[in-house]
């Protein structure tokens, strides 16, 4: 055990908490069961499992309380191409399952922007990616996990199962923030693919309206696509975009030179931020250089290049610590989603941050597909935003106005991002934020579990 300051991947709001290194499923009923026989009622600041660490605000942090650390947790315990299933524990990250799963053809069936998340921070923010309008969030493809609760019992979770009460905290666990218990292992049914590559397809949008006009109508031919869109450009030239669009090369698709191994893969990292970055690199004008030069770059429209699946997924896992490069106040990622038929919505928040002087280089709108039966998960079927902003002056007054627009369409943000919400707020982006609150009073009457992120949002 060692007491440690935590913070987020924005690194806005750090805290210290009391964190312990855990191997087994066993170490964690260990610790979650010692801490309820040692708590006197009313006081003590709860336990919470972390991964990684690559949740953006307080999701992961519990100030005053015990952090669990889970990537010891770590061992792949099966896989079986035939079935397609692989038993993990809960601390394994996504990049070393692609590791073990892609030499045996098989591949993640859900990748959100980082491969640097682990299979349990998955679960608990329900991640989503590329293909979520194809293949929905991470939580669909779990057919069972191992949960932890807070008398140090062990509850097995199952997919489509028939007990009501099992089915209740199988839903709240996925998107529950780790708020209902600690998954410490699942079986995840993965996806076939022949090769480690994929044929992409790229295109410039000039606007905003063009861009949304070819998400809306050509999406649905792709199980990959997302957009890069200029946040920094005004005028005719507000919301231009680089679509890119693909699927799971073909061995017979490679260059001849790579159909020898088709399913090689050697990602590795190519440049590091240093420790310490003074505040203003990211400016107005570095940000409209960057995205002008972004732009430019881009082809007009190429089709059927072959790329790697770093390039495709993952350029940023490229870069060590990238998040340093917003300064030592961090950045807030501010991500929505609002329903099809809002898309005047989008148009006035990407209005609103051009406007404001405040700037972001990583801009990203994709199509969501219909969401999960999950209280609190993220992705329902709309249009899903997301902006990087470094901390400033102002940010707050921006982003206060931004959430009254989504919360009016009936929108939400994505609580995996989130590090300013407020309670209220929480209440209209869930509408079924009573059914999570609930099952978590069953299983947790006493409030074992808890994040900095549910102190505030009053979860």
């Amino acid at each position: 055990m060692s007491r440690q300051p935590l913070a987020g991947w924005g690194r806005t709001s750090p805290s210290t908490a009391d964190v312990r290194a855990v191997g087994s499923t066993d170490d964690v009923a260990r610790q979650v069961a010692g801490h309820v026989a040692d708590r006197v009622p009313g006081a003590g600041r709860g336990v919470l499992a972390r991964g990684l660490g690559r949740s953006y605000g307080d999701a992961a942090q519990n100030g005053g309380g015990v952090v669990l650390d889970m990537t010891g947790l770590a061992e792949v315990h099966a896989v079986d191409p035939g079935t397609r299933l692989v038993d993990v524990d809960a601390g394994v990250s996504l990049e070393r399952l692609i590791d073990v799963l892609l030499p045996r053809g098989l591949w993640v069936p859900v990748l959100p922007g980082t491969r640097q998340v682990t299979v349990g921070g998955a679960i608990a923010a329900d991640v989503h990616g590329k293909n979520h309008h194809v293949h929905g969030s991470f939580g669909d493809h779990v057919t069972s996990m191992e949960l932890v609760l807070a008398d140090g019992s062990v509850r097995t979770l199952r997919r489509g199962t028939t007990d009501p009460e099992e089915a209740a905290l199988r839903r709240a666990t996925v998107g529950g923030m780790g708020l209902t218990g600690v998954v410490t292992r699942a079986t995840i049914e993965c996806r076939r693919v022949a090769t480690s590559s994929m044929v992409v397809d790229t295109e410039r949008a000039g606007d905003l309206d063009e861009l949304l006009a070819v998400l809306a109508t050509d999406e649905d031919r792709y199980p990959y696509s997302v957009a890069w869109f200029d946040a920094v450009a005004t005028g005719g030239a507000a919301g231009r975009a680089v679509i890119t669009r693909g699927r799971h090369a073909e061995r017979d698709e490679l260059p001849a030179a790579s159909r020898a191994r088709p399913l090689a893969y050697t990602p590795g990292v190519r440049a590091a931020v240093p420790d310490a970055v003074p505040p203003g690199v990211l400016n107005r004008a570095t940000a409209r250089a960057f995205n002008a030069l972004y732009y430019r770059a881009a082809p007009r429209r190429r089709r059927t290049e072959v790329q790697d699946l770093t390039t495709f997924f993952h350029p940023l896992d490229a870069i060590t610590s990238w998040n340093r490069l917003y300064g030592p106040r961090g950045m807030v990622q501010y991500q929505l989603v609002v329903p099809l038929g809002a898309e005047d919505v989008v148009r006035r928040v990407v209005a609103d941050v051009a406007a404001s002087g405040h700037v972001s280089c990583l801009n990203v709108l994709k199509r969501f597909g219909p969401g999960n039966d999950s209280p609190l998960s993220f992705p329902t079927e709309g249009w899903t935003l997301a902006v990087d902003l470094p901390v400033r002056a102002g940010l707050g007054h921006l982003l206060r106005g931004l959430d009254e627009q989504v919360l009016d369409a009936g929108g939400r943000l994505y609580l995996a991002k989130d590090s300013r919400a407020d309670s209220a707020t929480l209440r209209r982006m869930y509408p079924r934020l009573d059914e999570f609150r609930a099952t978590r009073r069953r299983v947790d009457p006493d409030g074992v579990f808890v994040s900095d992120l549910a102190r505030r949002l009053e979860l």
